[in-house]
Formats: C-alpha cells, sequence, structure tokens
C-alpha cells in the first residue's frame, strides 16, 4: 500500500463509483475502498430505474437528465445492458389525471405524452388496466439491471482509468494524508466517504445532524408476466410519492383519495414500480419503513398490496414470486449530503433513494466541490 493516490473513495455503490468517475475523468489517481467483496448493499436491490421523469422539480430533476446522460455515454463501453427505455404510467382515477396534466403544463413534461384510454390501449394493451382514464408515457428514462450493472462499472473503472479497487477492507480513521484502514494504511491528498447507510462509523456527529434515517423496502422479482412492457411502469401511488408531481398543487385531492381508499398502501409506504429484464421477468416493489435498525423481515401483507397495485394498475393478475429481499437506504429531509467534515475531505450521501437516477451528477458535484476548498488560497 506504498502508492500514494490523489484521490481515496470509501464506499463502492454507485454514489463513491460515481465519485470515482468524475474523479478519474479529471485525471486523477483514485483508489476505492469497500468493506464487502463485492456490491451487496442498496445500489443493488433496487430496480435500476434511471427516473427523471417525476424526479423533484429544479436541481434534482437537473441531476436526473445528467446521470441519465452520463449513463447513455458509458453504458456500451462499460457493457451495461439498457434494458428498457421511457415511462408508462397510466392511471385509474380523475384525480390522477389531473395531476398528470398540470405536470404536463411545466417544463418537467417537455418531450412526455399524455394519453386518453383508447389510445393507451392501443398503445400498450396488456400494461392498461381496464379503470385506465390517462396515461402518461416518457422518452426520458432507463433502466439498467442493477445486480450486473454496478459489478460491471466498478471492473470498466478499474480497466479504463486504472482506479483500484480494495474490498473487505474496512476504514477505521482518516486524517491526511493516512486512511486508517483493516488491512493497513492508504494514503491519499482527499478523499470521499461515502457511506450509504451507514450513519455510524465514520463522522457520525456530522452526519446527526441531518436528520437522516434508514428505510427498509421490499422487492420481488416475479415470472415473466407473457408480454412486453412498453417501458418500466408506475400508477397512481406514484404520483403522491415523487417529488415531481407530489409538490404540484393538484395532488392534495389525489393524496385525500387515496388515504380513503388505499390508506393501507399508503402507511407502507407503498407505491409501484414495475421494470422487466431480458429475460421477461419482472422486478417490482416497493414499499417504505424507517427506523434506526429496520428489521430485516418481509412482511407478506405489504408484498400483497404491491401485487395488489400491479393488477389494478395493468388488469392483469400477477406473476408467480420468484425472489424476495429488503433492502435499506439513507433518508433524510435533504435530497443529499455534501459535508466537509474536515480539510480535503468531503461526506457524501444521497438521502432520496434515487442513487442511480441522481448519481452521477451528485458524484460530479462533490468533486467539484471538493476540488474548490483545495485549490483556494
Amino acid at each position: 500500500m506504498s502508492r500514494r493516490y490523489d484521490i481515496a473513495v470509501v464506499g463502492a455503490g454507485i454514489v463513491g463509483l460515481a465519485c470515482a468517475l468524475a474523479a478519474a475523468r479529471r485525471g486523477l489517481s483514485v483508489v476505492v475502498i469497500d468493506r464487502d467483496a463485492q456490491a451487496n448493499g442498496a445500489s443493488i436491490r433496487n430496480f435500476g430505474f434511471v427516473t427523471v421523469t417525476g424526479q423533484p422539480r429544479g436541481r434534482v430533476w437537473a441531476r436526473a437528465h445528467r446521470s441519465r446522460a452520463v449513463w447513455d455515454e458509458i453504458a456500451a463501453e462499460a457493457g451495461i445492458d439498457v434494458l428498457q427505455r421511457g415511462l408508462w404510467l397510466p392511471v385509474r382515477r380523475p384525480e390522477a389525471a389531473a395531476v398528470l396534466e398540470a405536470f404536463m403544463a411545466t417544463e418537467m413534461g417537455e418531450g412526455c405524452r399524455m394519453m386518453a384510454p383508447d389510445e393507451a390501449r392501443l398503445r400498450a394493451p396488456e400494461a392498461t388496466g381496464p379503470g385506465t382514464v390517462a396515461a402518461l408515457w416518457s422518452p426520458h428514462d432507463l433502466r439498467v439491471d442493477s445486480r450486473t450493472a454496478i459489478p460491471r462499472l466498478a471492473a470498466w473503472l478499474a480497466d479504463r482509468f486504472g482506479v483500484d479497487f480494495r474490498r473487505e477492507t474496512a476504514v477505521h480513521a482518516i486524517d491526511l494524508p493516512r486512511i486508517v484502514t483493516s488491512r493497513g494504511v492508504v494514503e491519499a491528498e482527499r478523499a470521499v466517504v461515502c457511506p450509504g447507510d451507514d450513519l455510524v462509523s465514520l463522522f457520525p456527529d456530522r452526519l446527526a445532524v441531518f436528520g437522516i434515517v434508514r428505510c427498509k423496502l421490499q422487492m420481488m422479482r416475479l415470472a415473466s408476466p407473457g408480454f412486453d412492457l412498453p417501458a418500466p411502469l408506475m400508477s397512481d401511488l406514484g404520483l403522491v410519492r415523487y417529488g415531481g408531481y407530489a409538490d404540484l398543487p393538484e395532488t392534495a385531492a389525489l393524496r385525500a383519495r387515496l388515504e380513503a381508499e388505499q390508506g393501507e398502501a399508503l402507511a407502507h409506504g407503498v407505491h409501484l414500480i414495475a421494470v422487466q429484464d431480458a429475460d421477461g421477468a419482472l422486478v417490482v416493489g416497493d414499499s417504505h419503513h424507517d427506523a434506526a435498525t429496520p428489521d430485516p423481515f418481509a412482511s407478506e401483507a405489504v408484498d400483497r398490496l404491491i401485487l395488489d397495485e400491479w393488477t389494478a394498475a395493468t388488469g392483469q393478475p400477477a406473476p408467480p414470486v420468484l425472489q424476495r429481499w429488503t433492502g435499506t437506504y439513507a433518508r433524510g429531509p435533504h435530497a443529499g449530503v455534501i459535508e466537509a467534515p474536515q480539510p480535503g475531505v468531503r461526506l457524501a450521501l444521497i438521502t432520496a433513494g434515487n442513487g442511480a437516477s441522481t448519481g452521477f451528477a451528485f458524484g460530479e458535484e462533490v468533486i467539484a466541490d471538493l476540488f474548490e476548498e483545495i485549490s483556494e488560497p
């Protein structure tokens, strides 16, 4: 470990890899240090859905656009398959249609199309339920398979830019240029700590002020439904969860109706995302439960709420469940945290559950922020 690096990145999830990419593109030498042997956390336990449409208006929405562009730039070279493009969002309540109309009237609706039921069924008959009153099509989103995309991204960073990876290595302390790890000292001029939902190992006092909790989600992999989705699919419930819709005044009426009709789903933070793998299988979720230490157990009742929403949105029975899992991520009142606990060190974590969607742009911001400090006289 005698080599001295320009930047050490602690954490090999999507945020850490995004920071490594941003630094490597500047021609800097980078080492990534991670406690696990391979990707194991939130970055692979999700949909791989790079969601632009519906992200909160303003900075987060812009981050999503930029991050989607980076995925497009690197996917082919890194051997990452883009499995789906776009967003299909059929809704079954007039109040939800009113939210979509309001969304279309904003700059966020540019390039999107809102369809009446007949047109929607012509476009995607198997993914448009009988109760559909309107549907939104967006071309802005894409989907990768997180389980393969994150390892391939790391391998590409190593091959293309010479990024070094120190796996199965825990970081105990940082006092630049020394980074004390479970496998010895690594030396680096700067460091970025991307802790994910580990809020206690490094700089816990600095993280404590941001009101961050750990959020547990439940997800499933289902057998192929026997047809191709037109794109990743969402439904009415997503309109009260994603800020690009939820922050619109028109959403209040929809929220009130959902509380009356699907209060249990809202109480468990359930909304529907369904994406499709190359073999036709579906990845479907999810739910949201906050705790300091979430329990590892999945609730069959919560899974049933998710599957019932699939049937309501599409009119199709839920295919057999092939796999079930839980995941956890850091959730807080801010879209992300970039904090300077020491000179030359940044704490960087996304706290909105949209790392795949916004991580590349966020990583560029982290590295830019770090260099602004370093370049000061």
